[in-house]
């Protein structure tokens, strides 16, 4: 569904964890950003919980009623004895409902991208959403079956082999047949995106790639038996390349899409190189979703000193391929 008026999509922003930060950085989008050039915004939160959070970081009483209560969907689920920087089972089941909600603006036609504020893994937890994150939940929401984290940096982006799971079991899932369908579904979802077959490289788990094998046996194992397999399908892709490397060179444009081995080496290399203007993109869905590439951040919830450029960053990338791919965003199996 796209707004009659501007023929701009509308996105979906879920307020994320009302005791973080998500309150304060959704209010300053659309307060100092210009987020309403690109899209469409619909808040999905708490708007008593918004219009708390306004008076504590100074927002003007007819900023909020003209640039927030119209663009807001109040659930009105959040006790007014909430405290800032304490996670708690209420607030979890709240960040969850939210996301909820979203889902079926989409699936009802009145919302064509999702752009999510940070949730506590640990609060939805407690809330009894069973879930390590965002990406398992929505892929639940949405009978997603084969899906996979994504950041995007400028013309960085890079798709994770796997996400929150400990570096010692994440070395252990670096398999040539986990490997093969990342690199398959990957150049299947960045042509959507892209329009245009995908260059992609995959990054080495060890060391300079292991130097040969001189500093383990992963990338002459497992990593270069999936590239072959994928070139021989007729994939673009290359490597294994050193991971100290392998992703400013992405960034630079050399590569559309860079293979990470684990969480960390991929979110190590896009928050240093842009942080605040990274975006996370979960790739598989039916529908267009991007977050932020920061979490709660419980120890300045309610100072009023959290920045919001990763939050605006996401809407207007969620605007963006709402506009860019439309239908093709959903690669047919």
């Amino acid at each position: 569904m796209y707004d009659s008026n501007a023929n701009l999509p509308v996105v979906a922003i879920t307020m994320g964890d009302p005791a973080g930060i998500g309150p304060e950085i959704v209010l300053k989008c659309l307060i100092e950003g210009d987020i309403a050039t690109v899209c469409s915004p619909m808040i999905i939160g708490d708007l008593a919980l918004l219009e708390r959070t306004a008076g504590q970081i100074d927002i003007d009483r007819a900023d909020f009623e003209q640039k927030i209560v119209p663009f807001s969907l109040d659930l009105a689920n959040v006790p007014a004895d909430v405290i800032p920087g304490i996670e708690s089972a209420t607030t979890g089941k709240a960040s969850a409902e939210y996301i909820e909600k979203a889902v079926e603006l989409w699936r009802d036609g009145k919302a064509d991208a999702i752009a999510t504020a940070p949730i506590s893994k640990n609060a939805i937890a407690m809330a009894g959403y069973l879930f390590p994150g965002h990406t398992e939940f929505l892929a639940s929401l949405t009978d997603t079956k084969e899906f996979a984290m994504s950041f995007f940096a400028d013309d960085l982006r890079v798709v994770l082999l796997s996400t929150h799971v400990s570096l010692r079991n994440a070395i252990d899932l670096v398999k040539t047949e986990s490997l093969v369908k990342l690199i398959d579904f990957s150049a299947k979802q960045l042509s959507v995106l892209l329009g245009r077959s995908p260059k992609l490289a995959v990054a080495g788990v060890n060391p300079h790639a292991s130097e040969g094998g001189m500093f383990g046996d992963e990338e002459s194992r497992e990593i270069i038996p999936a590239i072959e397999a994928c070139r021989a399908n007729g994939i673009n892709v290359s490597g294994p390349f050193s991971p100290d490397t392998i992703f400013l060179r992405g960034y630079r444009g050399e590569f559309d899409g860079v293979i990470a081995c684990y969480h960390d080496q991929a979110t190590i290399a896009v928050k240093s190189l842009s942080f605040g203007s990274s975006v996370n993109v979960t790739l598989g869905l039916p529908l267009i979703r991007t977050s932020v590439d920061h979490g709660t951040a419980f120890d300045i919830a309610g100072t009023g000193i959290a920045e919001f450029s990763s939050m605006t960053a996401a809407i207007k990338l969620a605007a963006k391929l709402a506009i860019d791919v439309r239908e093709r965003y959903t690669v047919p199996k």
